[in-house]
């Protein structure tokens, strides 16, 4: 049976009667009498009956009461017809104010004399505002009206305590949650439960969140990094408020909807399908109600929703609306927000967040990762009947840790290790080894095997001449590529930055965006080994910043028409392993600039909502032009190239300019240079589909690449028109003999120029 404590005041008028009124409820009638028992009697009997016939009505939300003596100046006024009278001396009153907290921490204050009840912020202005509010509710009263507000001859603050019967009651009332049920899923149901993984070292945040959901009943935001376990440790504590609360519930009969206490939704599903003005205000009152009627709290898995939903300015968001609910006490809210998105939510509407407390998730050191990451392994080896082997779990945590620093634990080390368990059951093995790891992680970040094994060697040279048959003639650029391969492999590389942030200039078509392509390909391309889903042309992000010029260009770069981010951040954030591609870096609006220094500097884009990209798994490559009109004589070479480094620190303003790793200068080709590039083409030709499938080897003569370079070759625009000329000289050709002849397999085809045309001659069997 339930006991609920009611405050109330109790004071003696000069005729010698006493009056109680609840310091809650400003609407309830007052108890009267000519003592003082004889009038809580009366109230007291009220407060019986009403919870008799309405079992659900609200209970004392009214903390810590504390009794002061209000002194105040108020000038009488008489009014007769349209004219208004002052009194010249105003009347000198006192009158008893009750102040404490509600449930959800915020400062109330009562005046029971004068039904005047209020909520405030700042302790050292009760007075003031207390002194306003009576003030504005004597305003316009005459003499013989004030007289009733005299200072009471004794006034004092005391509780009426009443047990409510609730077997008796609680079985009349089946609340409905038509609306709720439609935009919101219990949080203690198991279904939805069963998506999450248990909070595993979480014990201690778990009980600080039971406490203050459950005792202490206010409005929570938990706060932590993506991935932390934020959803997961409320789902522990809610689970536990509820199992507790049917343990105490003495009916069995008890609806089984109102079972559920906590509801989880977002601000997108508290809107959605509302079309017209008005529909989701009257949507969210409905949700409130409904609520209120079982005592139960509205879950967000992002706060910062509340405010970027509604009609599109904050003064009319979903927070807005909701805010004078909370400060005064008819809903209780748990949301969950990241650091950044709370620093957002503070920008944006300050008062929304003070009606919160803040739950902070601290992050996991090495141990507790680990220690989580165990449980984990032994709740799967248990359920699934699978044996992991001894290291796999530290083999997570370190390439975790060693490849995506930004990510808390546990929750994508969690999500890799559930993958690794569905795969073994789906391929029925009975074992998860250190191998199966490896091969995941390739497959997830396209990372080569020989970065993620410490005992794989990687050879300077090696990478160096992995990127030389690849880009041909630019030794530096080169180079610059095979040092951030080792650099990386060596696990020297700030984990703070992205992996590289480099500036290729020099004149187009020498092979700026081929040596981008090979980082790619080096540095992620080995997903497509094992999983035909990643490859490595999916790792390669460009953009063309000649479009991201002039107003509003840097809106564009971070966010879409509807306001969602943009089609350059999903990608990054899909794939965070990837090479992103800025060509003609020069064209942007210099806002892209300034969008672009946090991102060199911190590997992190956060736009105005608190949404953080991360590219600190990410190689940055910008291409320029800058310098390259200052070229001098024709031919193949030229004899006085000009300082990219130069021209681009002359452009570029220094904190920009200061961020880039390496400025990469490409060089004009030379007629060797050129011929390697043909025969490179010509190689690559030679791979495609429709010769491999048939079994056709291409052979060349030296002749064809001096023809095909004396024809494509543009000093000022490289290799470029080469490919064009290969495609019109040679692809177009090739593809009619091929189409001419289907039977033509098995063999060799010789390629040479005659006077007019390519001429194809067919050779041994290959």
């Amino acid at each position: 049976m339930p006991t609920h404590h009611f405050p109330i005041l109790v004071w003696e008028d000069h005729s010698g009667y006493f009056t109680a009124r609840l310091v809650e409820e400003m609407d309830a009638p007052a108890g009267f009498g000519e003592t003082a028992a004889e009038a809580v009697y009366q109230l007291k009997e009220f407060l019986d009956w009403s919870f008799q016939k309405y079992p659900w009505r609200s209970t004392p939300d009214f903390n810590d009461p504390k009794l002061i003596l209000l002194r105040l100046e108020v000038r009488p006024e008489y009014q007769i017809g349209d004219r208004i009278f002052p009194c010249d001396e105003p009347m000198l009153l006192r009158t008893p104010c009750v102040h404490g907290r509600n449930s959800t921490g915020s400062l109330v204050c009562s005046m029971p004399m004068l039904g005047v009840s209020f909520f405030y912020n700042e302790p050292g202005k009760l007075k003031d505002l207390a002194t306003h509010y009576a003030q504005e509710s004597l305003k316009g009263k005459s003499p013989a009206a004030l007289s009733r507000f005299l200072q009471p001859r004794e006034a004092q603050l005391e509780q009426i305590t009443l047990s409510v019967n609730s077997k008796e009651t609680l079985p009349t009332y089946s609340p409905t949650l038509d609306v709720l049920e439609t935009v919101a899923e219990p949080l203690g149901d198991k279904r939805l439960s069963r998506r999450f993984s248990r909070a595993w070292e979480r014990e201690r945040e778990v009980a600080d969140l039971v406490r203050r959901l459950g005792q202490e009943r206010v409005n929570v935001i938990v706060v932590a990094e993506s991935g932390a376990g934020k959803t997961s440790a409320l789902i522990e504590a809610v689970r536990q408020i509820e199992r507790q609360a049917e343990q105490e519930i003495e009916s069995e009969d008890a609806g089984q909807s109102a079972r559920f206490k906590y509801w989880l939704t977002s601000g997108a599903r508290l809107i959605a399908g509302m079309q017209y003005l008005g529909e989701w205000q009257e949507r969210c009152e409905r949700v409130i109600e409904e609520l209120s009627n079982i005592n139960g709290v509205l879950c967000l898995d992002n706060i910062l929703d509340l405010i970027r939903a509604g009609t599109g300015s904050v003064a009319e968001s979903l927070a807005m609306f909701f805010m004078p609910y909370l400060q005064r006490g008819e809903l209780r809210m748990v949301g969950e927000a990241t650091p950044a998105e709370l620093d957002a939510c503070r920008k944006l509407l300050p008062g929304f967040v003070d009606l919160f407390q803040i739950v902070k998730l601290e992050p996991f050191s090495r141990q507790e990762a680990i220690n989580a990451l165990n449980r984990v392994a032994a709740n799967h080896a248990r359920n699934h009947r699978i044996e992991i082997a001894d290291g796999v779990t530290a083999m997570i945590y370190r390439l975790f840790n060693r490849f995506q620093p930004y990510q808390s634990f546990p929750g994508k080390a969690v999500a890799f290790l559930n993958e690794l368990v569905d795969r073994a059951a789906r391929s029925r093995s009975n074992s998860i080894e250190a191998s199966d790891v490896i091969a995941q992680f390739v497959r997830q970040t396209g990372l080569p095997e020989m970065f993620l094994r410490d005992e794989f060697p990687l050879d300077y040279d090696a990478a160096l001449g992995a990127f030389q048959k690849q880009v041909i003639g630019q030794e530096r650029a080169c180079e610059t590529a095979a040092h951030l391969v080792t650099t990386f492999k060596a696990g020297l590389n700030d984990p703070n930055r992205p992996l590289g942030v480099f500036l290729f200039c020099g004149p187009t078509g020498v092979g700026k965006t081929e040596l981008a392509r090979a980082i790619a390909r080096y540095f992620f391309g080995s997903g497509g080994q094992t999983d035909s889903a990643v490859r490595s042309e999916d790792r390669l992000v460009r953009l063309d910043l000649s479009e991201y010029a002039g107003w509003g260009a840097a809106r564009r770069l971070l966010t879409g028409a509807d306001g969602e981010p943009s089609e350059f951040v999903k990608k990054v954030r899909q794939q965070p392993f990837c090479v992103v591609l800025l060509d003609e870096i020069e064209k942007a609006d210099p806002e892209v600039f300034d969008v672009l220094l946090s991102v060199f500097d911190e590997g992190r884009l956060t736009d105005r909502y608190g949404r953080v990209t991360t590219f600190r798994s990410a190689v940055i490559v910008m291409t320029s032009n800058l310098g390259a009109d200052k070229l001098e004589g024709i031919g193949f070479e030229s004899k006085d190239a000009p300082s990219y480094s130069r021209e681009a620190m002359n452009f570029f303003r220094p904190e920009f300019f200061n961020r880039i790793d390496s400025v990469v200068q490409f060089n004009s080709l030379s007629k060797e240079m050129m011929r390697q590039i043909t025969a490179k083409e010509l190689s690559e030709i030679a791979a495609r589909e429709g010769l491999q499938r048939n079994n056709l080897r291409l052979v060349w003569s030296e002749e064809l690449i001096e023809r095909l370079v004396a024809a494509g070759f543009d000093q000022r625009y490289g290799a470029r028109p080469l490919q064009r000329t290969i495609e019109a000289m040679v692809v177009a050709p090739l593809a009619k003999r091929l189409l001419a002849d289907p039977d033509l397999k098995n063999t060799s085809l010789q390629i040479s120029v005659g006077e007019d045309d390519l001429l194809i001659a067919v050779g041994q069997t290959a």
